[in-house]
């Protein structure tokens, strides 16, 4: 066998291996080694339907707030603590408030990565059936 037959043996190898390899993260028990890398319907659209459910919770908390502190400045007035108060309602209102507003980027923003990444994990998929197909077909 020529150097170049071998060393182009050793590439094609290296590129079945390379296709065969997975992800820890793909297994279900995160151990890796059998699992396959789902992008759709997986971690992405997961971790944006925890965005979005972090965002529904948000608002929930956020719409309660205010009516949680009524009737506390006529039964205090008077005193500093109210107005110290009120700034502090304001403040989480505004935290709140940009935590909705960033969970709601997040959740579409995730799930666009879903839907593109399954798109590319079709392509990625097709691309390798034919790596497979083609070293299969050289094998005597």
């Amino acid at each position: 066998m020529a150097w170049d037959e071998w060393e182009q043996l050793k590439a094609e190898a290296a590129k079945a291996a390379e296709a065969r390899m997975s992800l820890a993260s793909a297994a279900p028990d995160g151990a890796g080694g059998g699992g396959k890398l789902k992008h759709s319907g997986g971690p992405w659209t997961s971790a944006s339907g925890a965005a979005g459910m972090l965002q529904t919770s948000t608002q929930t908390s956020r719409s309660r707030l205010r009516p949680a502190h009524e009737g506390i400045a006529s039964g205090a007035a008077g005193l500093a603590s109210v107005a110290m108060l009120n700034a502090v309602l304001d403040s989480w209102e505004k935290r709140l408030a940009a935590v909705r507003g960033e969970c709601d980027y997040l959740e579409n923003a995730l799930l666009k990565v879903a839907k593109e990444m399954g798109e590319t994990e079709t392509a990625v998929k097709s691309s390798l059936s034919a790596v497979k197909t083609a070293i299969a077909g050289e094998r005597p």
